[in-house]
């Protein structure tokens, strides 16, 4: 884990109440990869007292390809994410990472990503991943897919954050909103079950958003025996394992369950693993 100052470089809006926030930090960016988090913290005061986790959205590259910085997305929610707006290039904040397992190493003829909400932020760094397009981190991963699908749900239009980045790539896109705003009306499992029933059904499931949206799409993968990854958005105060506050219930072979910390055996855990 590396602990470093690091200076923003842009800040720009997503969506509403959505940013997307450029920060120069090259050690960090080297060793990171997708499904990974770091923790964020304001660089002057004690208010507020705690960091917070953000997952890696992508890394930032230099003119040679090398990582220069990370970009995460947040979403206006409190104390903190109100903080981030006033944040202006050359400022600087204090992070800690990477942390956490990420997503493993997968082969997929067709993988699904679904995201939910600010859930869909990790997916633009595995889909570059899983086409071949980027490395991340350790340089003995190995992520293929030879199709990848991202399904997406929000709450309307005006919280839909732009999808052309990952359009551009190859990576078919569908959307889902509650009010019937913009694409599908309705719920983005209704999307991944249209799309499981499909000519071409997923074999690789990667999840995460809200957590009921979440346990379900682990339901409807379980459910067609689809194997499936789904990242928990934990709320965390270390970040490290040190204070227990963000523990998921895991069965155990026995049939019980026990506590895990999110933050160290997660954030990722396989939908046999969880326990709702």
């Amino acid at each position: 884990m590396l602990q470093t100052s690091a200076k923003v470089l842009e800040q720009s809006p997503l969506a509403e109440g959505i940013f997307k926030l450029s920060l120069e930090c090259k050690e960090l960016a080297r060793q990171i990869h997708p499904g990974q988090f770091f923790m964020l913290k304001m660089p002057a005061g004690n208010d507020p007292l705690l960091a917070r986790p953000f997952a890696l959205m992508d890394t930032i590259l230099d003119e040679a390809g090398i990582p220069l910085g990370i970009e995460l997305g947040y979403h206006v929610v409190g104390k903190v994410t109100s903080l981030l707006t006033s944040l202006k290039s050359g400022d600087k904040v204090e992070l800690w990472g990477p942390l956490g397992n990420g997503f493993p190493d997968f082969k997929a003829k067709h993988l699904v990503c679904v995201g939910g909400g600010i859930g869909y932020t990790p997916f633009f760094a595995v889909c570059r991943e899983a086409l071949g397009l980027r490395n991340y981190g350790d340089t003995s991963r190995k992520v293929h897919a030879e199709e990848v699908t991202f399904l997406y749900g929000t709450r309307d239009q005006g919280h839909a954050a732009p999808l052309s980045e990952v359009e551009q790539l190859g990576v078919k896109t569908m959307i889902s909103t509650d009010d019937g705003s913009l694409g599908h009306h309705g719920l983005v499992t209704e999307l991944l079950e249209r799309v499981i029933n499909s000519a071409n059904p997923p074999d690789k499931v990667l999840c995460c958003g809200p957590e009921r949206m979440m346990e379900a799409v682990g339901r409807i993968c379980l459910g067609k025996n689809i194997p499936c990854w789904l990242s928990l958005e934990s709320p965390m105060a270390c970040g490290f394992g040190a204070c227990f506050s963000c523990v998921a219930k895991i069965k155990q072979p026995d049939g019980t369950w026990d506590y895990r910390r999110t933050c160290v055996e997660g954030p990722v855990f396989t939908a046999e693993q969880l326990v709702f």
